[in-house]
């Protein structure tokens, strides 16, 4: 018989709330919290979290039912652990009660602020015009809660957004001060929080699939509590911060352990991150995709579409980056034995989305580099594009894009012609900023590609 997951049944002891969190997802609950359960563990940081519900439809209720516990399931190679994770204090919805959200700040213990709303959560929204009520941005509520902060207790915070967009901490620091001068804040409002509120850049890196739904059976019966929150991470994790001294002793969480980077500047693991791991998800998708292969794992295991990837990663890839060889190496190396876990199915269908916006971010600066660097076309990284241009012909291939986007393929490929279709997609600079027609040799490598996948389709 499973037991009800709660703190009448596991006497948990109450620990003062030192972080709120925007979201309740996955991810911040398999990486932060868990995170933050092994600090509590392993160091004298005795603090928990305050989850705060970033819209108004979300899991807060679900997360209240069991009283904040859940279990992250780790799974890898060498690992495998069920870890309950008791950090996480309750979850509140500001849509249903704002003053109970402000009064937040007024916690003398609060400390930090984490956050993962999405690459479009730190937005600026011109239709919150004022803080009487609630902000719809996630950038507006932080705002409200910090001049309430001001108006209360006046003590300083951090903010640790894990948001993937560069210089997060900058940016929601932009924003919140567009809404200062949208809502004519006081002057002495401002110089508190230049002052005292410090928004840190980060970069996270987890793997999280999410609710293991076919496992979870097996997962109540090895903890022997039923469990509608338990989320799958693989063990690998990494968290990079620019940050104040003060930060990295008020959260010592290398101290407990953890793969944590206190740093001046998280560029080039940044650039490292995009340019490996993401871009070898873009460039391997479409190539593996046409190859019949669906998930991540088989692709590599497979032995021409796992080469392929390997050369790319090697020849092409490493050699554009600015950090030690053997660093770079050995990255690349956990990258792949991340995508060879066993217990991660990580469909090519979900990372297909928004592949032209990626393939620029991810795989086209490496392109651009080593054709500076060589002065030749990297083929391989060239292969993928030409495949891409194939995959977004359609035919019943997961393609998921903005309708702009999608209208375009179909009018480039409205003729049947390879040619054709490979002079409008590289001529787009809408899509890479440039036309990359105009680069010696590209459309040439780039076409043939794309007439011999289609010759083989």
């Amino acid at each position: 018989m499973l037991k009800k997951l709660n703190r009448q049944v596991l006497p948990i002891p109450k620990r003062p709330i030192k972080i709120l969190q925007f979201g309740e997802g996955n991810f911040l609950r398999a990486f932060c919290d868990w995170m933050v359960d092994v600090l509590n563990e392993k160091t004298d940081f005795n603090g928990n979290v305050q989850i705060i519900q970033p819209i108004a439809q979300g899991m807060s209720a679900m997360i209240n039912v069991q009283d904040g516990l859940y279990h992250v399931v780790l799974n890898g190679k060498h690992t495998k652990e069920d870890r309950l994770i008791t950090c996480v204090d309750s979850a509140i919805n500001p849509y249903d009660d704002y003053k109970q959200f402000l009064a937040l700040a007024e916690n003398s213990d609060l400390e930090f602020v984490f956050s993962n709303t999405t690459e479009a959560g730190i937005a600026f929204n011109e239709n919150d015009k004022t803080y009487d009520v609630l902000p719809e941005s996630f950038p507006g509520k932080v705002t409200a809660l910090l001049l309430h902060r001001y108006k209360t207790n006046k003590k300083q915070l951090t903010f640790l957004p894990c948001e993937l967009i560069e210089k997060n901490g900058t940016t929601l620091k932009s924003v919140v001060h567009q809404y200062v001068d949208l809502w004519k804040l006081p002057a002495d409002f401002k110089n508190w929080l230049n002052t005292n509120v410090h928004f840190c850049n980060t970069l996270v890196d987890r793997i999280v699939p999410g609710f293991p739904k076919e496992t979870i059976h097996e997962i109540h019966e090895r903890t022997g509590y039923e469990d509608n929150l338990a989320v799958m991470a693989e063990p690998f994790h990494l968290w990079v911060i620019e940050a104040p001294e003060h930060v990295r002793k008020s959260l010592p969480l290398e101290k407990a352990g953890l793969q944590v980077k206190f740093v001046p500047d998280l560029t080039p693991y940044r650039t490292r991150k995009v340019r490996i791991l993401n871009g070898a998800h873009t460039a391997l998708v479409p190539v593996a995709y046409l190859k019949g292969l669906r998930t991540v794992r088989e692709s590599v295991d497979d032995k021409e579409v796992g080469d392929y990837l390997m050369k790319a990663i090697h020849e092409e890839i490493i050699p554009t980056l600015d950090l030690p060889k053997s660093e770079l190496v050995q990255f690349a190396d956990e990258v792949i034995e991340r995508f060879q876990n066993p217990f991660i199915k990580h469909e090519l269908a979900s990372i297909a989305l928004n592949s032209i916006s990626k393939y620029k971010v991810r795989v086209l600066p490496s392109v651009l580099g080593y054709i500076s660097l060589k002065k030749e076309l990297p083929k391989r990284l060239l292969y993928s594009l030409a495949a891409l241009i194939k995959f977004y012909k359609g035919e019943g291939r997961p393609v998921n894009d903005t309708p702009e986007i999608l209208e375009f393929f179909k009018k480039a490929w409205a003729g049947n012609d390879a040619v054709q279709a490979a002079k409008l997609v590289l001529g787009n600079k809408d899509f890479w900023g440039q036309d990359l027609n105009e680069i010696e040799g590209l459309n040439k490598l780039v076409t043939e590609d794309l007439k011999a996948i289609e010759l083989n389709a």
